[in-house]
């Protein structure tokens, strides 16, 4: 696992698309619980190299109801998003993950971690590579139908401060489901 993480630090695969160059942010362990997949760090993930190192990032420790520490702890959490490195500025917030981190590393990380109970996929890019034709036409459907997708993976709507449409749209999600999310979390950890 060491080789492997050392070997992503060092993924300049898509360096000629990246504004402020390759930076990947990812952490796992061989004995991690739950793996995290998101999106793709921000600018401010970027500057710290600390996943989820933002507002979304309190976010989604409230959604889960875990401390940092508990976060942090890679033997609970693997995090690995969709893209590792920071892919850029879009029109209404960031560019989409660079398409080549998951399958160049994805399968590899996920063999390392025979002790996972539980993947949660943040996002529709996660949602959709993951669950393939399992995944409902929107990311408000998917997420509405998270059940069927148990016990291996739990889909959510990306935690940004950007989605709080969304969520006030969709007040179900944060009354009916994070408290489902939060049993499972507390379980398994």
């Amino acid at each position: 696992m060491k080789e492997l993480l050392h070997n992503i630090s060092q993924c300049t695969i898509c360096k000629s698309h990246l504004p402020l160059g390759p930076r990947p942010v990812a952490t796992a362990h061989i004995n991690s619980k739950i793996i995290i997949i998101g999106q793709a760090p921000g600018t401010k993930v970027h500057e710290s190299g600390i996943p989820w190192d933002d507002q979304s990032g309190k976010k989604l420790r409230q959604w889960l109801n875990v401390t940092d520490e508990q976060f942090y702890n890679t033997e609970n959490f693997a995090i690995i998003p969709m893209g590792f490195c920071y892919p850029g500025k879009g029109k209404t917030g960031d560019l989409p993950p660079r398409p080549e981190c998951a399958p160049q590393w994805h399968e590899a990380l996920l063999g390392k971690m025979p002790k996972v109970e539980l993947i949660i996929l943040i996002g529709a890019y996660a949602q959709k590579y993951y669950l393939k034709d399992k995944a409902k036409r929107t990311l408000t459907e998917t997420v509405g139908e998270y059940k069927s997708y148990l016990p291996k993976y739990f889909p959510i709507p990306h935690p940004s401060p950007t989605n709080r449409f969304w969520r006030a749209k969709n007040p179900w999600f944060e009354e009916l489901v994070v408290p489902q999310l939060q049993k499972k979390i507390q379980y398994i950890i």
